[in-house]
């Protein structure tokens, strides 16, 4: 931090300019409800729809594919034809679904992009002069403020940009040197943080690689329906009951504590709305809303965290029955097959597999530890750097 008070001292010593967004960038469309006053000039670029834009995918292309989302893909020029794009920029999702119970985050979702491109759902913005305010500094900056920019988000569950707000929203423009070197020491964290991400990704490909071999069986091996080890159970709502320690799950996780409890035996949650991939294994005492099922297993029958690593490996995704939010069903569920060794055999897969999961994910051991305090530590320092005194 000292070259950079040292620089303060030289190029700002009485403190740093401020500006609206509006002033200093350039998006590509027109919104609606904002003054023409803030947008004299927009940049225009094709945006397609999701499905369209998954289907584009080609792992060996140099088109990235900016999805709204989290995901970023590949595909080539052809393919991306009259949709291809090209510039420095950045993207932000124009709309944002909360997760049931969950406070949610634009800052996943925000991408810096250099090249060519397709986009697919975002509002594009871009320095409106580079001489003044650099784009990995305008995305940094994004990026720290994500929390409150997802505050002018409206909607109950589909969510939209009051982009009116956004657009007057003061960015610091300290001198290009200083931005610089914010930008130096934000890409060398963020180049860290990729590195060990791509350990833990390795971590994980062993991990299913060595699933799969665990849950591969003989001919001789018996098979069930869900339905005949456990049943199905749904949800209640818990907005009767008075604050506790027993919490209540919902598909996005825990979103409340109370002072009952629905089930109180080793459970596997398995989520009937939205996020129909993200189950949870649950050994304590708990609650869930009608979001998401829990299961009453049959215990002389499978080990509730055997059936848990196996529905993991099914990706239940693919039994989404619904067009738009992803929906499960109980009786699509209960037909799902699951081989059933012997309660001894299944305890030993369930042991293997309890250590590569603590080795992946488990945030106090290892290579996960260190994920977590590099990313606290990148945070403290994006927030420290990006702190100006006002002129």
């Amino acid at each position: 931090m000292s070259k950079l008070n040292d620089l303060i001292a030289e190029l700002c010593p009485n403190g740093v300019e401020q500006k609206h967004l509006w002033e200093v960038t350039i998006w590509n469309k027109r919104f609606n409800a904002v003054n023409k006053i803030k947008q004299p000039k927009i940049l225009s670029y094709p945006n397609i729809l999701t499905s369209e834009l998954f289907s584009l995918e080609c792992p060996n292309g140099n088109v990235c594919l900016l999805s709204a989302g989290e995901y970023i893909g590949w595909t080539t020029e052809d393919l991306a034809g009259d949709n291809l794009c090209e510039g420095e920029i950045i993207a932000i999702p124009y709309t944002v679904f909360a997760k049931s119970g969950q406070a949610a985050t634009i800052k996943n979702t925000i991408k810096y992009y250099n090249g060519k491109f397709v986009t697919s759902e975002n509002n594009i913005v871009t320095s409106f002069d580079t001489t003044v305010l650099l784009n990995k500094y305008l995305y940094y900056w994004l990026i720290n403020c994500a929390d409150m920019i997802y505050t002018l988000y409206n909607g109950p569950r589909i969510k939209h940009p009051n982009m009116n707000h956004i657009l007057d929203l003061k960015i610091p423009l300290p001198p290009l040197p200083i931005q610089e070197y914010i930008v130096d020491i934000l890409d060398n964290f963020t180049m860290l943080i990729s590195d060990i991400n791509a350990e833990i990704n390795l971590r994980r490909q062993q991990y299913n690689y060595y699933r799969n071999i665990l849950f591969t069986f003989d001919e001789n091996i018996s098979w069930y329906n869900l339905s005949e080890i456990l049943k199905i159970k749904y949800g209640k709502d818990y907005s009767t009951f008075n604050t506790g320690n027993i919490p209540v799950y919902g598909s996005g996780g825990i979103i409340a504590y109370i002072d009952t409890f629905i089930y109180d035996k080793p459970s596997v949650l398995i989520p009937r709305k939205g996020s129909v991939d993200n189950l949870f294994y649950v050994e304590t005492p708990f609650w869930t809303i009608d979001t998401i099922f829990y299961t009453e297993i049959f215990t002389h029958k499978a080990i509730p965290k055997y059936v848990y690593y196996w529905l993991q490996k099914e990706h239940l995704e693919q039994y989404n029955i619904a067009g738009g939010i992803p929906s499960l069903t109980q009786p699509m569920l209960n037909k799902i097959k699951i081989p059933l060794p012997s309660l001894d055999e299944q305890q030993r897969i369930v042991d293997i597999l309890d250590c590569f999961d603590i080795l992946c994910n488990d945030s106090n051991i290892g290579i996960s530890a260190e994920i977590e305090a590099r990313q606290q530590q990148y945070e403290y320092y994006r927030d420290r750097l990006l702190s100006f005194n006002k002129i």
